[in-house]
């Protein structure tokens, strides 16, 4: 069952859909997903709606929306900060812990690329979430950056857009703006996998505010709450290396996966159901839904 709903943000009005496994009886209360979309993204025809899609036929319920500035959600377009996505995923919770669908001991956050990122910081600071899946996720903005602009030509050219979009906003009062793939390359080949309802200009201030996030600071704070960092074991987009670094400073339990023969988008390629296979049997031991079976 799916319903669409919204909820509030810190005063902004956010868009949801609501999964809730048919398998549920009267008055059972199921452990629950906060499900959190990629950069500029949106909960629907997307990564984030593939994911929890996915939780509902495990036996949980998963909420999925569109963070504030992105989607159908209330917030000036594209201007994303880091921490108000974070906020947003804090207030995500609260709101699923009211529905009576929903154990409010028992809600993990789940992200795909940016929205791992957030996945993992919300985990840190807030000790409500149960647990968290990063996947394809980054734990150093900067880092991730240099990982994403590799040569010193590359790296002049994103860095110098960054010194044009502060200068810019100085001398003017507003935003510069540049292509989304400026800031994150992205293969063409692997385009189609975004949802048609992405941004594809963003203001440089998010760039900025991505560059500075840092969800390494606060990862070894999850524990003992369990965290699972899966990737691409050749991820064309971010990084495989941010998640083994993720991994390294996060305190036990927690798991590394890394998988073969796709980049980025796990769940939308050949061999999904491999994937989601390992996903299900690492929720079937640290994080069990009663309707698992």
């Amino acid at each position: 069952m799916q319903e669409k709903l919204t909820f509030q943000s810190d005063g902004l009005t956010l868009s949801a859909v609501l999964h809730v496994p048919e398998g549920r009886k009267a008055d059972q209360r199921l452990p629950a997903f906060i499900v959190l979309h990629g950069f500029v993204g949106s909960k629907d025809e997307s990564h984030a709606e593939i994911q929890a899609r996915m939780l509902e036929d495990f036996g949980y319920v998963a909420l999925r929306f569109d963070f504030r500035c992105c989607g159908e959600s209330e917030g000036e377009r594209a201007q994303v900060r880091c921490l108000d996505q974070v906020f947003d995923a804090k207030n995500a919770l609260t709101f699923l812990a009211s529905r009576p669908e929903v154990d409010p001991t028992r809600i993990g956050v789940v992200g795909h690329s940016f929205g791992a990122a957030v996945a993992v910081y919300s985990a840190g600071v807030d000790s409500r979430f149960a647990c968290v899946i990063s996947s394809c996720g980054w734990g150093d903005g900067e880092r991730k950056f240099r990982g994403q602009h590799p040569t010193p030509e590359a790296w002049a050219r994103f860095s110098g857009l960054l010194e044009q979009g502060r200068k810019h906003k100085r001398e003017t009062g507003k935003s510069m703006w540049i292509s989304r793939f400026d800031a994150v390359p992205i293969p063409e080949p692997l385009r189609k996998n975004l949802s048609p309802k992405a941004i594809m200009e963003i203001p440089v201030e998010t760039a900025i505010s991505m560059y500075n996030f840092r969800a390494d600071d606060v990862v070894g704070d999850i524990s003992p709450r369990p965290a699972l960092f899966f990737h691409t074991a050749d991820d064309g987009i971010t990084p495989t290396e941010q998640s083994i670094r993720l991994f390294e400073k996060a305190g036990q339990p927690a798991e590394l996966m890394l998988i073969t023969g796709t980049s980025h988008f796990p769940l939308s390629a050949e061999d999904a159901p491999r994937t989601k296979a390992m996903i299900k049997g690492w929720l079937d031991k640290f994080f069990p839904s009663p309707l698992a079976a």
